[in-house]
């Protein structure tokens, strides 16, 4: 690996600056003369030799006068042959956007993964082979749309494609990013599912510890599977009922949670402190700088990997109760922000709570879910229609009036 954070470690441009040839080159009419000789290269990467006559023999005696004579010739083709870009592939520049961008520090581990997943296995094997400038929109486009994926993973991979254009332009591969004008739908086919609190109350009864702890962490905060995972007591505080996110666990690899947004403390309610007390009294890891959910098969130096969780305890206990949905561990972190805004919560508040980037990534989530005040509205408006009587409603005939 290159230690020189500031120097790429591949050439942005291949210098071929060339001494050429010279020759005496014999004619069978006149006089012989000298002949320089170089190599020129086109855009394409291929080359072709050329060949100048420098001035006959007899004026230009040795051959000190006539390397005298071709310097100036040989200055301007070697700038005219420096200015032509090499002509890098799509292979080139992934390796080079790793070797720099990727191994510099500045990501979480989880964003290096899915950068190294989408580079690796979806865009190099199409792509790797393409110079840059035969990259169009169209066929990025099309070969989009071939993939067997979500709208929403289509989306992230045509951005990272466009990360990998973008860092070709900072470093002048490319003089253009074809994937700028990529269209590309992120809108879901299908609604995620949602719990309701029936079901989560089910799950929980299903479950031993320390599965009816997490999955009560998980569907209460709503955190990322990272960050519950990620937990050690020392970052609970269980008199102050607050929660500190300063690490997310993935592939058991510590990292930085996702954003600054999400190293924000969280509240910790009266039920979740008694269950977590509960549990760090049957835990033989409970040491402040034990893992919450350490694992006795690594001996408590690793916490328990949420896909084991998943699918041995918690799926399980979906199936016995007969739930039909899709559950997964990011389903409670999508059911935390939904009920709390069917619950009467403002989306400043859910935003605050959910630790979202944006109100408008709060909202999108609620709008998904079709929740029983959403249902109670639709029935109140139906009612007014119809002509019905109901019960008067705070601030209607304010805004009748307005």
């Amino acid at each position: 690996m290159n230690n020189n954070r500031n120097a790429p470690p591949f050439p942005l441009r291949r210098e071929r600056y060339q001494s050429g040839s010279l020759k005496i080159e014999k004619r069978n009419a006149g006089v012989d003369v000298w002949v320089y000789r170089w190599r020129e290269y086109r855009h394409d990467g291929t080359s072709t030799y050329r060949k100048k006559i420098v001035g006959p023999v007899s004026e230009l005696r040795t051959k000190a006068a006539a390397q005298k004579a071709v310097q100036g010739l040989a200055l301007d083709i070697n700038a005219m042959v420096s200015a032509v870009p090499v002509s890098h592939t799509v292979a080139e520049l992934i390796s080079h956007y790793k070797e720099v961008e990727l191994s510099s520090g500045r990501h979480t581990t989880r964003v290096r993964q899915v950068y190294q997943h989408n580079l690796d296995d979806l865009i190099l094997p199409k792509w790797g082979n393409y110079r840059l400038q035969d990259v169009t929109p169209i066929a990025i486009e099309r070969w989009l749309e071939s993939l067997p994926y979500a709208p929403a993973t289509k989306t992230k991979v045509k951005g990272v494609f466009g990360t990998l254009f973008r860092h070709g332009m900072r470093y002048q591969w490319a003089s253009t990013n074809p994937i700028a004008l990529v269209r590309c739908s992120s809108k879901r086919m299908d609604a995620p599912d949602i719990l309701t609190p029936v079901e989560i109350r089910g799950i929980l009864g299903e479950l031993a510890e320390p599965a009816r702890t997490v999955t009560m962490l998980a569907a209460i905060t709503g955190m990322r599977r990272g960050e519950l995972f990620g937990l050690k007591w020392e970052d609970l505080d269980v008199e102050r009922r607050t929660i500190r996110i300063v690490r997310s666990l993935v592939d058991q690899v510590e990292g930085k949670p996702k954003t600054e947004t999400s190293r924000k403390p969280l509240p910790m309610s009266d039920d979740l402190a008694a269950a977590l007390n509960s549990w760090r009294d049957q835990t033989q890891y409970a040491k402040p700088s034990d893992w919450v959910f350490a694992s006795p098969q690594s001996f408590g130096r690793l916490p328990y990997w949420p896909d084991m969780m998943l699918r041995r305890h918690i799926l399980p206990a979906v199936k016995r109760l007969g739930i039909q949905k899709r559950i997964g561990w990011h389903t409670f972190r999508r059911t935390a922000a939904s009920l709390l805004m069917s619950s009467g919560s403002s989306v400043k508040t859910t935003q605050e709570l959910m630790r979202h980037a944006t109100a408008d990534i709060t909202l999108e989530l609620y709008a998904q879910a079709v929740t029983e005040d959403k249902r109670e509205a639709q029935n109140t408006l139906s009612a007014l229609i119809a002509g019905q009587t109901i019960p008067a409603i705070q601030g209607a005939e304010m805004v009748a009036s307005a």
